[in-house]
């Protein structure tokens, strides 16, 4: 089993903080290797431009993995979904390695 610590900021709201308006579902993640996970946050902004996906190993500087709008975006293993209706945001990792395992926001 391994760990994905995550840490879900936002950005690009209109006349606020994102970080203000990002409550991720879980501040972790526990998965087996080779199984899928989702990273998911609830979001309260009203206009909502678009949201950005990062990823930081340690030691390193932070990688921006997706920019997602309207509609889903996908990256190798990476899919990036926004539930504008529900005020909801995922990222979904499919077949997690180890290597996925570091801090995401």
């Amino acid at each position: 089993m391994m760990l994905l610590w995550v840490l879900v900021i936002f950005t690009q709201f209109e006349g606020g903080s994102a970080a203000d308006g990002i409550q991720p579902l879980f501040l972790e993640q526990h998965v087996l290797e080779g199984a899928d996970v989702s990273l998911s946050c609830n979001y309260s902004a009203v206009d909502v431009r678009g949201f950005q996906w990062y990823r930081q190993y340690p030691g390193s500087s932070p990688e921006n993995l997706l920019v997602v709008f309207s509609e889903p975006v996908i990256r190798g293993r990476l899919k990036a979904e926004v539930d504008v209706k529900n005020k909801h945001v995922d990222l979904k990792i499919s077949s997690a390695a180890v290597s996925d395992s570091v801090l995401y926001y």
